[in-house]
């Protein structure tokens, strides 16, 4: 055996080795005594009925023994104490592992899980009610992207010191992971007492929170389900909050909702239509329709704008305006403006080559660093000219993320493409974007001059406006002409432009590609 075996062989027997120690210790000793004080001398020379050993001696070298004994049993029992009292606090830390979320000290999911199963067998008194409510924080995403990993926990600490802060004492607050947050608050007088624990837990994130020297203001959403009210199983209970929170979400800043048969049915509708949304994409099923953009002098055809239309197969339509959101939501925008972008671009290489075909950037997309690469790459597959293509953007998409749009758009304005900026005047800096931003048209919308001839103000700022557009050489329509006197009016005020925004007026492919010479607007 050599040296590092017995090493390994001492280490993993250490406390069998020292007993055995102290045995042979304790036996030499005994021995080294009975040696000295005469027992068995000189026995060996004596008859046998003579070799006898002497009560005294015999009960001394028993009282040895014994204490040897003793002590062996004694160390063998704080051994053993020491070694229950480390198990017993090793098993402590894994329950509180298995229970305890690491980073706050607050219960984890599983923690939760059990008290809200027991909390439901357990049916509160009459005319009370257990409350659960669901968070999710607003703002924490931008601090953990621009400030780090590191700031983001420091953050969370101090999110759960102040939900810790506005709920009752002896309430179950709940980190389930990341930003998710969720607060069990049971045997409460009815919905007004839920309601002030979430107007509390909102009062709570309106100071800021300083991280080193940095002021940061996060908000929460609050998705609040009653029990038994509600909910009679876990599963039930955490969907329906959920449910709430979702509806609580889309304020975009701090709100409270409780949760709703009408708010579960729109959701469930929703998770439907994202469904058949990706199947309907997948497939190929959204169609392209285009609408015209007219010149109010000459009343000529001069572009189309493209617009994806979804007639499922039951002939149904669903609108625009509620499935795009929903595709800019799930990630789904980027496949769809591109196939919008290619069906498009495959008819207007059949139009006449002044006709200018006009498409939505919508906000979703400006987060693809690669928007302008890709939209040059299927102008080269189609054999179109960037100079006939126009990027239509609304104003409040161009603010929310500036820098995107100048990179992305910058690229493509330097190959030609046109650019024009949707719903103008409806923005709260329209006149610092159009000093800044290279535009080759504006589209004024139609709340500013629906009233031009028969409201004065309406006239003088339809006027301003396109005095403004003109003064920075920019062409100048207007969107939502669906009578002819509206027409008249815009053209005697001087606008290039103007589009109709019924879906009558949209037409498909083939008479798109038929409609030149004719009267739009």
């Amino acid at each position: 055996m050599d040296l590092s075996r017995l090493k390994r062989f001492a280490i993993r027997h250490k406390i069998g080795i020292q007993d055995l120690g102290v045995l042979v210790g304790v036996m030499a000793v005994a021995t080294y005594i009975a040696f000295e004080i005469d027992i068995f001398k000189n026995e060996g020379n004596a008859p046998p009925r003579q070799q006898t050993i002497e009560l005294d001696e015999a009960l001394l070298l028993g009282a040895i023994l014994a204490l040897g004994l003793l002590a062996f049993s004694i160390r063998r029992y704080l051994e053993q104490r020491k070694e229950t009292a480390r198990r017993i606090e090793a098993e402590s830390q894994i329950r509180e592992l298995a229970y305890q979320d690491a980073l706050t000290g607050l219960a984890n999911r599983r923690q939760f899980d059990d008290a809200l199963l027991a909390a439901i067998g357990s049916p509160p008194r009459a005319g009370a009610v257990h409350a659960l409510f669901l968070l999710d924080l607003n703002g924490f995403k931008r601090v953990n992207d621009v400030y780090g990993h590191g700031a983001g926990d420091e953050l969370l600490i101090v999110v759960a010191r102040r939900l810790k802060q506005a709920s009752r004492e002896g309430d179950l607050v709940s980190r389930f992971g990341g930003d998710e947050f969720a607060i069990l608050a049971q045997h409460l007088v009815g919905p007004e007492a839920a309601t002030n624990i979430a107007l509390r837990i909102i009062q709570s994130f309106e100071p800021p929170i300083e991280l080193n020297g940095i002021e940061h203001r996060v908000g929460a959403g609050i998705g609040i389900t009653l029990i038994p009210a509600d909910a009679s199983t876990v599963q039930e209970a955490l969907r329906k909050a959920d449910v709430a929170l979702y509806r609580a979400k889309v304020e975009r800043r701090s709100a409270m909702r409780f949760f709703e048969e009408d708010m579960d049915r729109l959701v469930r509708e929703r998770e439907t239509l994202e469904r058949d949304l990706r199947d309907a994409i997948h497939s190929g099923e959204i169609s392209v329709h285009f609408l015209p953009s007219v010149d109010l002098k000459t009343k000529a055809i001069v572009g189309f704008e493209a617009i994806p239309r979804w007639i499922r197969a039951d002939q149904s339509e669903i609108p625009a305006e509620r499935f795009l959101p929903i595709a800019e939501e799930t990630g789904l925008v980027h496949e769809l403006a591109e196939q919008i972008l290619r069906k498009a671009c495959e008819v207007a290489t059949q139009w006449p080559k002044e006709i200018v075909l006009s498409v939505d950037i919508l906000s979703g997309q400006l987060t693809d660093r690669n928007l302008s690469t890709r939209i040059l790459a299927i102008l080269k597959e189609f054999g179109l000219a960037a100079s006939r293509l126009e990027i239509e953007i609304t104003e409040s998409d161009l603010v929310r993320d500036l820098q995107s749009a100048q990179t992305n758009f910058g690229d493509l304005r330097e190959k030609g493409v046109r650019i024009a900026l949707d719903n103008f005047g409806t923005g709260y800096s329209s006149l610092y974007h159009l000093r800044n931003f290279k535009l080759d048209k504006v589209k004024i919308d139609r709340r500013f001059f629906e009233g031009i001839g028969s409201k004065p103000e309406d006239a003088s700022i339809v006027k301003a406006l396109i005095g403004l557009g003109h003064g920075l050489g920019l062409t100048i329509s207007a969107e939502g002409i669906n009578d002819a006197n509206l027409r008249d009016e815009l053209l005697v005020s001087g606008c290039d432009l103007g589009q109709e925004h019924l879906p009558s007026s949209a037409l498909d492919a083939k008479a798109a590609t038929s409609a030149f010479g004719k009267a739009g607007v």
